[in-house]
């Protein structure tokens, strides 16, 4: 298959990139968008949080078989239905009225969306000669930092601006552009869509890979809402988690032909490599995650402001990918390039938990620069490192794992700061209700000054107490929460800190620029 170029390769990175980067906004964009869209369908907030349960359970259950369902269906045929899918899916979310009615249409855009992913970064690959197929994966990787982080700044604008189905209709003129373009663009690789025969399905593998991922992230998702294992649910649900991953993990290496081909994991830089991939997406979905409500619930922050304080400085990703893939294709070692990314999110996180609570929305900038600079740094060495080592048909179960296993680090990152901010708070909050008592002197003066406040402006001098108690309930919250969610970020730090000493296990021996550019066109001829 000749290489596209000039305005086709033009095309196909565009259409590729904004495809993934439409997917990845899709995870967060609803989240700012919870209120609304619960006053609308007449829900109360846990129930509405299901939109975002049964997309993200949808993705990582299709994300590891996308290597599978490309080689049965053929690459292209497989992404321009699951585009079509995801598309006629957020057309049909907009116009949902029902909560069941929501979910059930989430759930069939997040299998279109998990083709997205891997998918996406094959073709484009396949557009680049094999020496400049780092530069590929530049662009990819500035797409996966964007995406989530795009996704409260845009969510944030039409709440603002609109109502919540638009968040989902927005999708639709980029998805019938996007197909037609990739129909019109994107070439079959030889031989594509001819072995449908001669493969045989791995039903059994599929069957319990959805029950063991599926249920392990619905107690990821759900786990604080339900009160982790006091409730029945949770606890069915991981013990199909645990038997269903058992079972999958034990059958996928006991058959010839797996859905999923776990023996990949058998390579020391893949299976390090996940570990890294996993700590890469709890920090950088945790951090989308804590970031909008620290913002929003202490600091004052509309929606919209919030998620313009986040994708400032990120667009510095925007920058930084192309030129590290560009260095990167001159055979320059990854591990500098984790080990420093590492030490930057790190850096981010911490000056994030010593922020005051009367910060301003640019003194975020210098911390958020530094984790866009250091997830940049991160995110290409890790695709590379992921692929390090593979023969090259095993190329497309290793970026499949790779994938999967972000997501699961996004959920289990997001899992963890929920229990933990509400461990927090309640300890906070516990900490400064002991000081706010009857012999305090500062709170006898405080009360006495916010009451005479409401004497002042209405006159109500037998409410003005109770007012005035319930006022200082509010900021013993708002001080409560504002320190839970600084002890997150410095939790955060720590995953990151622990981490860096496993560089130690990955490859170091450096690349020629004719061994990168093989290893990146095996990766691209594998899909």
């Amino acid at each position: 298959m000749a290489t596209p170029k000039g305005f086709a390769r033009a095309i196909i990175v565009i259409t590729t990139v904004t495809a993934a980067v439409m997917e990845l906004i899709d995870t967060s964009i609803v989240n700012v968008a919870l209120s609304d869209m619960s006053g609308s369908l007449g829900v109360n907030i846990e129930d509405i949080s299901w939109v975002i349960t049964s997309y993200a359970i949808a993705n990582v259950i299709i994300i590891p078989l996308t290597g599978f369902l490309a080689e049965y269906f053929g690459r292209k045929n497989y992404y321009i239905v699951s585009m079509i899918i995801f598309t006629a899916a957020s057309y049909m979310c907009g116009q949902s009225t029902t909560l069941v009615e929501i979910i059930i249409w989430r759930f069939i855009q997040g299998v279109g969306g998990g083709a997205l992913l891997s998918t996406s970064q094959a073709i484009l690959f396949d557009a680049f000669e094999p020496k400049d197929r780092p530069i590929a994966s530049g662009l990819f990787g500035m797409g996966i930092v964007l995406g989530p982080t795009l996704g409260p700044t845009l969510g944030g604008y039409i709440i603002d601006h609109a109502s919540w189905p638009l968040i989902f209709m927005i999708n639709i003129p980029i998805g019938i552009i996007a197909t037609f373009l990739s129909f019109t663009f994107i070439d079959k690789k030889e031989g594509e869509g001819t072995k449908k025969k001669e493969i045989k399905i791995d039903y059994t593998g599929i069957l319990l890979l959805m029950v063991g991922i599926g249920c392990l992230q619905y107690v990821l998702e759900r786990g604080e809402s339900e009160d982790w294992f006091s409730s029945s649910i949770i606890q069915v649900t991981s013990v199909l988690a645990f038997v269903g991953m058992a079972g999958f993990i034990w059958y996928e290496l006991s058959i010839e032909k797996p859905a999923v081909n776990l023996r990949v994991l058998g390579n020391r830089n893949l299976a390090f490599t996940t570990i890294f991939t996993f700590v890469v997406g709890l920090g950088l979905f945790t951090s989308v995650f804590v970031f909008p409500v620290l913002a929003q619930r202490t600091l004052g922050f509309t929606a919209y402001e919030t998620g313009l304080t986040l994708l400032a400085p990120t667009l510095i990703t925007v920058l930084m990918m192309p030129i590290i893939g560009k260095v990167m294709s001159k055979g320059v070692s990854p591990i500098p390039f984790v080990v420093i990314g590492f030490l930057l999110f790190a850096a981010y996180s911490w000056m994030s938990s010593e922020v005051s609570p009367d910060v301003g929305k640019w003194d975020f900038f210098i911390p958020l620069a530094l984790r866009a600079v250091g997830i940049s740094m991160v995110q290409l060495p890790l695709i590379n490192q992921a692929v390090a080592g593979l023969q090259p048909k095993d190329y497309p179960s290793g970026i499949a794992l790779n994938n999967m296993i972000r997501q699961l680090g996004g959920a289990f990152g997001i899992a963890l700061a929920n229990n933990y901010i509400a461990h927090q708070y309640a300890q906070h909050r516990y900490d400064l209700v002991t000081k706010v008592t009857g012999e305090s002197q500062m709170f006898l003066d405080r009360s006495n000054t916010i009451a005479q406040g409401f004497i002042s402006r209405s006159g109500d001098l037998a409410g003005s107490g109770t007012k005035a108690l319930a006022t200082i309930n509010n900021i013993v919250d708002r001080q409560a929460y504002y320190l839970s969610y600084l002890d997150t970020f410095r939790l955060i730090t720590i995953f990151f800190i622990l981490v860096i000493p496993l560089v130690a296990f990955l490859r170091v021996k450096k690349k020629s620029k004719s061994e990168v550019a093989a290893a990146m066109k095996a990766a691209a001829d594998s899909h």
